[in-house]
């Protein structure tokens, strides 16, 4: 059975690509950091294909250990999908400097240390694909998100770097996503506001918010072979908010 690891597995956006990876008949291995509800949740609606394994991203040695679990018990995964991300927003010049370091360990050192610990593995069993999502923000910066903007504009060099020195073996790629309908998304854009919400909507071509589903769709294809010829590339899913 095809094994697949998912980084922030359990929750909005992971949660549906565990679940899409687990449909497509993967075995999942979905991380997360501490809320074992939604880890226990989504192993149920998994319904036996996934997995759920605690892992710090901001601890190399932890995932060093985890990755070796993972490959001495299920051998090397065909799909690393780097998606755990974090947000301290805080205006730049009060920002501080635990607020920027979590960020950064956590969104940009964790998909490095990942790919770092299952990239050898994968390459000797015959390779594979590492999907990095990063975030429209990566390109088009805001307010109150200097350490996130900045994470997520790294994760777009670190995917064409890996691109370069991981090929032909893996292909590594980037998945983009804009406004989704997330908890996180929701509070962070004060998407609760009716009149909040009207003005971000009728910003996007596509007239909605993305959802969790729309990104699973997007992942889909950078894991299978239908984008077997596609690498270090940057794959943006917002509606046509952004057009670069």
């Amino acid at each position: 059975m095809t094994t697949s690891v998912v980084s922030g597995g359990t929750r909005g956006i992971g949660r549906a690509l565990s679940l899409r990876l687990a449909a497509l008949g993967h075995r999942v291995i979905a991380l997360y950091r501490g809320d074992d509800l939604a880890a226990q949740e989504t192993e149920k609606a998994g319904e036996g294909r996934i997995e759920t394994l605690r892992c710090d991203l901001t601890r190399p040695d932890e995932i060093q250990a985890v990755c070796a679990r993972i490959t001495g018990e299920y051998g090397a995964p065909t799909a690393l999908v780097n998606n755990a991300g974090v947000n301290r927003d805080r205006p730049f010049l009060s920002m501080t400097a635990e607020e920027w370091d979590t960020v950064l360990a956590t969104n940009l050192s964790g998909p490095f240390h990942l790919s770092r610990a299952l990239a050898p593995a994968m390459v000797e069993a015959g390779g594979g694909s590492i999907v990095n999502i990063s975030s429209t923000t990566a390109i088009r910066p805001r307010t109150n998100g200097a350490n996130y903007c900045a994470s997520k504009a790294g994760l777009l060099q670190l995917t064409k770097c890996l691109a370069l020195e991981l090929a032909p073996h893996i292909r590594v790629n980037a998945l983009l996503p804009g406004f989704t309908d997330t908890d996180e998304v929701v509070e962070r854009y004060r998407l609760d506001d009716p009149e909040r919400l009207a003005t971000v909507r009728d910003s996007i071509p596509g007239r909605r918010l993305g959802t969790a589903e729309d990104m699973a769709d997007a992942l889909e294809f950078l894991v299978t072979a239908r984008s077997s010829y596609i690498t270090g590339q940057q794959l943006v899913v917002d509606g046509g908010h952004f057009m670069g």
